[in-house]
């Protein structure tokens, strides 16, 4: 059985016991998903869910889960509640189911692990502390990105190695490199990627992209760029924080070779309501070539999105829920009010009570 990575969409995803997600049952996911919900909801959780499948990949599940604070933080309401993290997920004909339990060290086990496809199951076994599935399956090609951190001590601001220029890295601590890869390999991705940028910060005129050597012979990069009618370069902390929230996002949903899924957390945070609205077309424009989910507080963005596109998260008995709207109930008040108004006026569901 063959379980080679190929850039197709999450069709549908179930979550039992995962921190806040009590019970999530063969929830079908589009090439467009917007999660809309109050603080606390549980949309976040939702992102952690893909982190943790991506530390599962790279074989560091119980890393992962002791930065979390153990398998009691994880677990729904605690191990006393819950006894096991159960999931499973359908792509194409492809399917990857899989059962945790906890350890009496706060770590985690495996008590199954299956994938199928073309409806051939193969059992991978159990009791492994890391994940028996190849690192070449579909999961692979998903990527969680968090561009919140743009502090002085930032990776995004950091010199960072050439070579590491793959993929952009989750944190985009490697833009630079991935950028300047893009420069020498991939032009009119690049050239597209500046022309974006340049209609949220229209000083911006291009990056001043160029290799230091040391020596050790390793070559580094930093993220500097210059403005309209100048040749000085400046660094990264001459740009605002959404500046460079911004470039990240414009450079993750127009690289040239994307994720089949990317998964991106509240990325309207500190963007000006233009470039707010830039990200809305940004995002249904990438949602042709990859598969978007975004959470977001913004009513501007939502204002981007049909209804069709979102996903109400609610709190109900303590547990998250998640809600596809039926747009025909709503047809009347999209006359007179836009769908982040009704977002806002609570019509939709998804604010606090």
């Amino acid at each position: 059985m063959s379980d080679q990575a190929t850039n197709i969409p999450i069709n549908r995803l179930t979550i039992q016991g995962f921190k806040s997600i009590q019970r999530l049952d063969d929830f079908s996911l589009n090439n467009l998903n917007v999660l809309i919900g109050a603080n606390g909801s549980g949309k976040s959780n939702l992102v952690s869910y893909f982190s943790m499948l991506g530390n599962m990949l790279g074989h560091s599940l119980q890393v992962w889960g002791r930065k979390q604070g153990g398998a009691d933080r994880v677990l729904f309401n605690g191990v006393k509640e819950t006894q096991q993290l159960h999931s499973e997920i359908v792509t194409g004909e492809f399917s990857y189911q899989f059962t945790l339990e906890p350890t009496v060290d706060e770590g985690f086990v495996f008590q199954s692990e299956v994938i199928a496809e073309s409806g051939q199951q193969q059992q991978l076994g159990g009791g492994q502390t890391e994940t028996k599935l190849s690192s070449r399956t579909v999961i692979r090609s998903w990527q969680v990105y968090h561009f919140h951190d743009t502090s002085d001590t930032a990776g995004v601001k950091r010199l960072s190695a050439v070579h590491h220029n793959e993929k952009l890295r989750s944190d985009a601590s490697n833009l630079a490199a991935f950028l300047y890869r893009l420069q020498q390999e991939n032009p009119n991705h690049y050239t597209q990627i500046i022309k974006t940028i340049r209609l949220a910060i229209p000083f911006f005129d291009d990056f001043v992209l160029k290799p230091q050597k040391l020596p050790s012979e390793e070559q580094q990069i930093r993220l500097l760029w210059k403005q309209t009618d100048s040749d000085y370069s400046l660094w990264p902390s001459q740009l605002s924080d959404g500046s460079i929230r911004f470039i990240c996002l414009v450079t993750a949903l127009l690289q040239p070779d994307p994720p089949s899924t990317i998964i991106i957390d509240e990325p309207e945070l500190g963007l000006h309501p233009y470039a707010i609205s830039l990200l809305g077309s940004l995002l249904r424009s990438a949602s042709s070539r990859m598969q978007v989910i975004v959470s977001t507080q913004s009513v501007p963005l939502v204002n981007e999105f049909e209804l069709d596109d979102l996903i109400v998260v609610e709190r109900e008995q303590g547990a998250t829920v998640f809600k596809r709207l039926d747009g025909d109930r709503f047809n009347d008040w999209l006359e007179d009010y836009s769908v982040g108004e009704l977002w806002e006026k609570n019509i939709l569901g998804g604010r606090p009570r």
